[in-house]
């Protein structure tokens, strides 16, 4: 038998699933086809069938990695499993009353944010902890038996379990889940002390009814996946991305299933870290752009934030989650007049189906893609998936669009990509304005298929230090799947004040969680020698009602009793001060393990080039760049140049994936990879 040397990862996305193939020893193929909304599985079929035709052996695929919008669009659409809440007598209505705060508090009509779960299907337990988990009321056998009797009766897909202070003692817990998972079985049943195991009401017991409505949806869809694989013949181990930037395997993303609602953009970012690198840029800005949203995210010293928690239509999910700002502004977010019949674009998407007017898919609605086509910055030449564009469907939707606003069609194209412009500068400021960060000293990497037509347009506005297009900008995020490795994280709120006594007690806890994140990452697959567990902890002040993440080095004695010091740096970095003689309260303790995996070499090298890329201009095209007079401006074709190539703005490079747009006064340089270092003119080639 033959060894297995592919890997393979794939990003299924609203409009395209893209995939990337890589050999041991650095031959990549890369396919991007049409998804297929109404059955994910199937894109991925088409995808690895299209990888097969290029001369991937299918049989010597050791390796596939998938990331997946199936748990983000449930979540988004409200199509979750019905779901039973057991919860202790008393907080049934919690998920009603929620946090007790109002999101518009002058609204005198304030929209009532919908209940993950129906009144009748919410039961109370009779049973009680103290908050210090200690056991108030008793949880009898009786007792069980009369709730699993209600929630047998309900009609329902799968069953919650939410006791108070669970996290300190999961043992009522534990009894309920054992008596439900009997007397249910074939239902999905997720226990609060299972899946999160921290403070604050709400929040725990939503993360455990999505985790729980989840299951159904995507133990389902991972069936059908593992199914719709072998029928190609790819029989390799099976990932899933998660929201924390790592994989777990196929056959336990159902118990994970609240870990998968950022899967697909986290796996871009993790590229993005990988990207960064390659090129020594320290200090990094995303921008994710796809056919419906476009995804933010700023990265420092080449470490990829993350956030304990996200919202996630109005509900809150404690996850570790990629630190991601999402806008609803895509290359298909359409345009439309509001009641003072002012220009709005987005957040609604033509979506694959039918897609911008361009595509010729029944479309009719004008968005930024459609815009873009008018003004020649993207030409309708042949695309991904045989996609041919249509300039006069383009035209004839903007011009709709132009009338109703009194504008000609090339003024109301410019005044959509305007807008569009405007709301991605928007989310790069949020990340880095807004928290006190210069965009100055940022690179952008701008991916997906409608990032790199917005290159040059936000180097200039926002006056950043460089961009670096990706040599497969719309197969970035694909690509990226495969960078992170098998990752596993746990948490414990412990809520402690340090001292002599906390220290011992969380050294305990970092150091058993740790082992038994090993031995799961072990039978998962991962190497001993190439995993890795990092720990942190989250602190305030004592008598604060939020706290900061401080990441430590080791949880030895010595590191452990620097914590204080830590938190106080990080709260004068965050808030501008520091109260060095409050005392410092433990909150949660929290571990991450990391399995890495081989995914081959990086590949991608291209030939050395003498500087000057006319042999990569195949055409001229009049062109209108918003804010510049019409030009004829030359197009490159990006499989045609070399390393070492300097192209001069403006300037169009067109590729199968994406397209990248340079202004008048901006230069690019190829890189070794073939990645595109564009800079403005006066900063030569300085990054």
């Amino acid at each position: 038998m033959e060894q297995r040397n592919w890997t393979v990862s794939i990003d299924a996305g609203g409009t395209f699933t893209d995939a990337v193939a890589r050999h041991v020893d650095g031959r990549v193929l890369v396919a991007k086809v049409a998804s297929t909304p109404e059955d994910p599985s199937q894109g991925l079929a088409n995808a690895v069938t299209s990888l097969v035709e290029q001369g991937m052996p299918v049989d010597q695929v050791a390796l596939l990695c998938h990331g997946t919008t199936v748990a983000t669009n449930a979540v988004l659409t409200g199509n979750l499993a019905p779901v039973a809440l057991l919860t202790t007598r008393g907080f049934r209505d919690v998920m009603g009353y929620r946090q007790s705060s109002r999101p518009s508090v002058y609204s005198l009509t304030p929209a009532r944010p919908a209940e993950l779960v129906e009144r009748h299907a919410r039961l109370e337990v009779d049973e009680r902890l103290t908050s210090t988990g200690d056991v108030l009321t008793a949880l009898t056998d009786d007792e069980i038996d009369r709730v699993v009797a209600e929630a047998r009766a309900l009609d329902v897909q799968a069953v919650a379990v939410s006791l108070l202070f669970s996290y300190l003692d999961d043992t009522h817990e534990r009894r309920l889940g054992a008596a439900l998972r009997a007397a249910l079985p074939g239902i999905p049943v997720a226990l609060s002390s299972e899946v999160a195991r921290e403070f604050r009401e709400y929040p725990r017991t939503a993360t455990t009814v999505i985790s729980a409505a989840l299951r159904p949806v995507i133990g389902g869809y991972m069936q059908r996946a593992v199914t719709t694989l072998e029928g190609v013949g790819l029989r390799g181990s099976f990932l899933v991305m998660q929201s924390n930037g790592g994989s777990v395997p196929a056959a336990r993303a159902e118990d994970a299933a609240h870990r998968l609602v950022l899967s697909g953009p986290a796996g871009g970012v993790a590229g993005l870290v990988a990207a960064a690198g390659r090129h020594g840029l320290q200090d990094v800005i995303s921008l994710d752009m796809g056919g419906t949203s476009t995804d933010v995210c700023l990265v420092r010293a080449q470490r990829i934030p993350f956030t304990t928690s996200q919202v996630v239509s109005d509900h809150v999910l404690l996850a570790p989650t990629v630190d991601i700002h999402t806008i609803g502004a895509g290359g298909g977010s359409v345009t439309w007049t509001d009641q003072t019949g002012r220009l709005r674009v987005g957040p609604r998407s033509a979506k694959a189906v039918p897609g911008p007017a361009s595509y010729g898919r029944g479309g009719v609605e004008p968005t930024i893609t459609d815009a873009h086509v008018v003004l020649g910055t993207l030409g309708t030449d042949e695309l991904a998936d045989a996609l041919v564009l249509d300039r006069d469907a383009a035209r004839a939707a903007v011009d709709r669009i132009g009338a109703v606003v009194g504008m000609s069609t090339d003024e109301a194209a410019e005044a959509i990509l305007a807008i569009g412009l405007a709301h991605m500068v928007r989310a790069v400021r949020k990340v880095s304005v807004e928290r006190g960060l210069d965009p100055r000293r940022f690179t952008l990497v701008p991916f997906g298929g409608a990032g790199p037509l917005h290159a040059g347009l936000l180097l200039r506005h926002l006056g950043l230090r460089g961009v670096l297009v990706p040599h497969w900008p719309g197969l970035f995020s694909a690509d990226g799947l495969l960078v992170a490795g098998l990752r596993l994280d746990d948490s414990q709120t412990v809520l402690t004040a340090f001292g002599d006594e906390s220290v011992p007690r969380i050294a305990d806890w970092f150091t058993s969680s740790a082992a038994a994140a090993t031995g799961q990452l072990l039978r998962d697959g991962a190497s001993r020698d190439r995993i890795t567990v990092t720990a942190s902890v989250d602190c305030r002040y004592l008598g604060q009602g939020y706290e900061l993440n401080i990441a430590l080095s080791d949880w030895n004695a010595e590191q452990l009793n620097q914590i204080p010091d830590l938190f106080h740096a990080a709260h004068a970095e965050r808030y501008g001060h520091a109260n060095r003689s409050e005392p410092v309260e433990l909150v949660t303790v929290r571990i991450a393990a990391v399995g890495a995996y081989d995914r081959g070499s990086s590949g991608g090298q291209i030939p050395a080039g003498t500087g000057h890329p006319e042999r990569a201009v195949v055409t001229h095209r009049e062109v209108r760049i918003p804010g510049f007079a019409s030009a004829r401006v030359p197009i490159y074709e990006r499989s045609l140049l070399c390393h070492g190539d300097r192209i001069i703005g403006p300037a169009i490079v067109r590729q199968m994936d994406s397209t990248t747009v340079m202004l008048e006064g901006q230069c690019a340089e190829v890189a070794e990879g073939g990645d595109l270092l564009i800079t403005e003119s006066k900063n030569g080639g300085d990054r």
